[in-house]
């Protein structure tokens, strides 16, 4: 029965009585009083059926709240019980994950037919799903996770969820049970990557088995409770040509691009915090050939790359003991007696930024790494900043000779106010003069054209007619590059 129906029986009729029969009177003529005692009856009766709809509205409001506080209540108990039957064995490495899934899928069945409660087929389901989604998933924002729509989940606390959708974030009504539902889930991802989490060690990144980047940080440190943010990496690598469909790059910057990760440059990518420098560089790292030898070296393992000969390294934090670390900076070391072509470091944070520049200055040409800075110029006197932190007194201007012959090249990319990525410079990192290390942009973006009506900018990369000094290096090398990339003449030999 619908709720229309409920009503008119509330009413005593099928229908609404007929208002349009009370007759408004002439409130200046003697007979202003309404005449028909009737008129006033129906007014009631209409008065007395909505004042008893609005109670009806209530009480199926307080029926719908307390069928969902019944059926959480039930979720609770089905979780709880399913736990102490699981025991151990949920933790059992030895269980595949398709054989542990089916196993609590059984169990979880046989407790809810133990509460004996009348369930319809879709609360089963729904019941069923969401306490699956508790015990070995990432409870309710599994959802978002499942849905290639979303690219950021952050839990601010157990009842305030956002979502990043487009570049653009979103408040869901989505929750979690309590803090400790939301502890046990930041619990089961990081034992999956041999970390941990307590109060000894109360934050921590690690990643999803897709490669999502997570970090989560625990009381004491955050106040309000456990706090998770996972940026979630595609199922399928953006490629070179998806960035120039979305308007990331245009086809001339990629094609530059090509061409100094084949004459070996080495490439910085710059930009701020969930620009898409890693994406970014998972894509110029494809431009490297499939016979060159690369070793990645990451905090957590992020980068996608589709060589078959790579060698990936990963950091390790302290153990319970604050023993047993290896730094980035460790593996940078290491992996120049590994006989590398290519290093790739996912991001330089540290001292490890000293080890990177002296690679590439002593034969590990064609490098690519990324570092966190707000533009080209700011990249340079970042990287001064990092090899600074290497502990060792060394004089500015031979840290900016450094810098200024290690580096090639600097992309940038930036994420725009209508939450787009764009990559908004392509600068050549040309050498000193005098203390200063002197940039020279190849591209840039256009600002000029405005927004459209949608807030989206209008505006491409263009061309700034300058030919980079390293072009020489592409004559040398015999490759060619189209002679409208650079918006000039074409490139020719000396």
């Amino acid at each position: 029965m619908n709720l229309s129906r409920r009503l008119d029986q509330v009413r005593g009729t099928d229908s609404p009585p007929p208002l349009t029969e009370v007759v408004p009177q002439n409130p200046f003529t003697a007979s202003s009083a309404p005449s028909e005692p009737a008129t006033l009856g129906r007014i009631h009766e209409a008065k007395a059926a909505e004042s008893a709809s609005a109670a009806d509205l209530v009480v199926l409001t307080q029926t719908a709240a307390a069928s969902s506080g019944a059926l959480g209540a039930l979720k609770e108990r089905a979780s709880q019980a399913l736990y102490e039957r699981l025991g151990a064995r949920i933790t059992d490495s030895s269980l595949e994950e398709a054989e542990l899934h089916q196993y609590v899928k059984d169990e979880l069945k046989i407790v809810v037919d133990e509460e004996q409660v009348p369930l319809t087929t879709s609360e089963r389901q729904r019941l069923i799903r969401e306490i699956i989604d508790d015990v070995l998933g990432h409870g309710p924002i599994q959802r978002f996770l499942d849905d290639p729509t979303v690219t950021e989940v952050m839990v601010n606390r157990f009842d305030q969820v956002y979502v990043e959708r487009d570049g653009m974030l979103f408040m869901t009504d989505t929750k979690f049970a309590s803090d400790d539902a939301l502890r046990r889930v930041i619990e089961r991802i990081v034992s999956k990557v041999g970390r941990r989490i307590d109060e000894s060690s109360p934050l921590v990144d690690a990643r999803l088995a897709d490669g999502s980047r997570v970090n989560a940080i625990i009381p004491p440190l955050a106040v309000n409770g456990p706090a998770l943010t996972i940026r979630k990496f595609g199922r399928e690598a953006l490629t070179v040509q998806k960035l120039i469909a979305y308007g990331s790059l245009s086809p001339d910057m990629a094609e530059l691009l090509h061409a100094c990760v084949l004459a070996r440059m080495n490439i910085i990518v710059s930009g701020g915090t969930g620009t898409g420098k890693t994406t970014l560089l998972n894509a110029l790292s494809s431009f490297i050939p499939d016979s060159d030898r690369i070793v990645t070296i990451e905090d957590a393992v992020e980068l996608q790359l589709q060589q078959d000969h790579v060698v990936r390294l990963e950091s390790r934090p302290p153990n319970i003991e604050g023993k047993g670390e290896v730094a980035i900076r460790d593996l940078v070391r290491n992996s120049l007696r590994m006989r590398p072509d290519r290093i790739v470091v996912g991001e330089v944070r540290g001292g490890e930024c000293l080890d990177m520049l002296q690679a590439m200055n002593t034969g590990h040409d064609g490098s690519l790494s990324t570092v966190h800075a707000n533009s080209p110029r700011d990249a340079i006197a970042r990287l001064e900043t990092l090899v600074l932190m290497a502990g060792m007194d060394i004089p500015l201007r031979a840290v900016r000779e450094q810098v200024a012959s290690a580096v090639n090249l600097i992309v940038h990319i930036s994420r725009l106010r209508d939450g787009t990525r764009r990559v908004t410079h392509i600068t050549e990192v040309q050498g000193m003069e005098g203390d200063i290390v002197t940039l020279q942009d190849a591209f840039v973006f256009d600002y000029s054209a405005g927004v459209d009506a949608n807030g989206r900018f209008l505006g491409k990369p263009i061309p700034t007619g300058v030919r980079p000094r390293f072009t020489d290096r592409f004559v040398e090398l015999g490759i060619k590059i189209s002679p409208h990339v650079f918006g000039a003449q074409p490139v020719r030999g000396r």
